[in-house]
């Protein structure tokens, strides 16, 4: 399963919550504002830390370049928009949108 996630901020339960139910070794990939949680150096890095030990996890490189999100934590692959389609072709998706 491909767990995709278009919101995820400090106010936000969506990443907590997805945590929870994705088996371990899923894909994550975070997209739109989604790609705001893959910030390094604040308060959701620590939460990014934990998923990337134990899930794959990639952000949207269209969406972190709109948003201006640099550096990312470390361990974050940054895909375009084939490596998406790809992700999307291998996988049954499971989006977890804002709530």
């Amino acid at each position: 399963m491909l767990y995709t996630i278009n919101y995820a901020s400090i106010g936000s339960d969506n990443l907590d919550s997805m945590s929870r139910v994705c088996p371990k070794n899923s894909p994550i990939l975070f997209y739109e504002d989604g790609v705001l949680a893959c910030k390094a150096n604040t308060v959701m890095a620590g939460k990014m830390k934990a998923l990337l030990a134990e899930h794959p996890v990639y952000a949207l490189i269209e969406d972190v370049k709109a948003r201006g999100i640099e550096p990312l934590v470390e361990g974050v692959k940054t895909i375009d928009y084939g490596g998406f389609v790809e992700l999307v072709e291998s996988h049954d998706v499971v989006p977890w949108l804002r709530n």
